[in-house]
């Protein structure tokens, strides 16, 4: 019996805006994380270009005006293509906007607009209809099939992946030397726990964080959050009618979109480097004001930084058979960064111990009061990206599997 699992960060619809073809909509001019980003700054250097990122969600719109053109329907495996650009709540269709949307028409910009999308629709919750369950794949069928396609990135803005199936087939990703990213999860206002995939060893777990650079108070922390990326008060698509955007929406959900992304855009650079390579990047070059080897529980090792990596023609990513978080992961050096045999977390209570995820459509985007703050410094040459909050770092063996 295969396990419904849950949109991790769902849209909260806020406000409503116009349709994005309409003139008096412009989603771009909402994504306030682009300038700090540096993002036109970054696409001299860097669109993401030839680089491909399955998105496992509740399928992907190709026809907003936004992903025409941008979706590689083809390549979705037979096996797991039942309609895969039927979207049934809009926000795997956000997703793929925020990664590579071209902003046509009012539409979001996506941060890798070079990129292309390949999209997996897989049963969640939302989904209606016995006979649809029935023909939709579960996620850990999509995962596996990603695996054995040549796509770089697998982008899981989901939960509730908590059976052996789910766990084997994040397993068999990682040893094809995919880059695996996901939400931490919403429940920073309940118990904090993490959601899984993003425990699973070899996930990039990522938290949100809002325009101040606050933690977002939704969002789950502990052991397993690795980075923390933009996560709210932009729009996003308010359901499967596709008529017009809310002008609020928040979630890990979209952190991990803006995330993967950016390891697109490194990827699309540097397109000889491994995944150890990208993943090293990404922790080497994030926004934090503690020591690299001491993360925080809401933050992990900071906050994304893609243009640190662009804008340095001789950056070193180090060994490309040295998975840099080797520690953590319970493994060692590797090609390709090949899991180690599967046990129970020990380090940080998750939502696997909680049975599972559930929707966090009703999260408020607020940001938290502790001392987690994520400064966005605009200087005259760059946005200089530091966090405050070192009392919430920890040294952390997050997956002593």
């Amino acid at each position: 019996m295969r396990t419904v699992g849950a949109v991790v960060g769902a849209l909260t619809a806020v406000a409503m805006g116009f349709a994005p073809s309409a003139v008096a909509y412009d989603a771009q001019s909402k994504q306030w994380y682009l300038d700090p980003m540096k993002a036109e700054q970054m696409w001299k250097a860097s669109t993401g270009k030839g680089v491909k990122i399955a998105v496992i969600d509740t399928g992907v719109n190709a026809d907003t005006p936004s992903l025409k053109g941008q979706v590689l329907t083809d390549e979705v495996p037979k096996s797991v293509s039942y309609r895969s650009t039927n979207d049934y709540l809009g926000h795997g269709t956000t997703m793929a906007e925020l990664i590579a949307g071209t902003g046509s028409d009012g539409g979001l910009q996506g941060l890798a607009p070079g990129a292309k999308i390949v999209p997996f629709r897989v049963e969640l919750e939302g989904l209606k209809g016995a006979e649809e369950k029935k023909k939709t794949p579960a996620a850990w069928e999509a995962v596996r099939a990603a695996a054995d396609t040549d796509v770089k990135i697998i982008s899981m803005s989901i939960g509730g992946m908590t059976t052996d199936e789910d766990e084997a087939a994040i397993e068999y990703a990682a040893s094809k030397g995919k880059l695996l990213v996901a939400a931490a999860g919403n429940a920073g206002e309940g118990k904090g726990l993490i959601d899984y995939p993003a425990a699973y060893p070899y996930v990039i777990g990522v938290s949100s964080m809002d325009e101040s650079g606050t933690v977002s108070k939704f969002s789950s922390h502990g052991n397993y959050v690795d980075l923390a990326a933009p996560g709210q008060d932009f729009p996003g698509w308010c359901d499967a009618s596709f008529r017009s955007y809310c002008d609020d929406t928040a979630g890990t959900s979209p952190a991990t979109a803006i995330t993967s992304a950016s390891a697109a855009l490194i990827w699309s650079a540097h397109p000889t480097w491994t995944v150890n390579q990208v993943v090293r990047s990404l922790i080497d070059t994030a926004g934090r004001d503690w020591a690299k080897d001491d993360p925080s529980t809401y933050l992990g090792y900071g906050a994304i930084r893609p243009r640190v990596v662009l804008e340095d023609a001789d950056y070193d990513a180090g060994p490309a058979n040295v998975d840099p978080l080797a520690k953590e992961n319970g493994g060692g050096a590797t090609t390709e960064a090949t899991p180690s045999p599967s046990a129970s977390a020990s380090s940080q209570a998750s939502e696997k111990d909680s049975g599972g995820a559930t929707s966090a459509a009703g999260s408020t985007a607020e940001s938290s009061n502790d001392s987690n703050l994520l400064w966005i410094t605009l200087g005259a040459a760059a946005a200089v990206i530091v966090f405050g909050g070192a009392g919430a770092a920890v040294v952390r063996a997050r997956r002593a599997r």
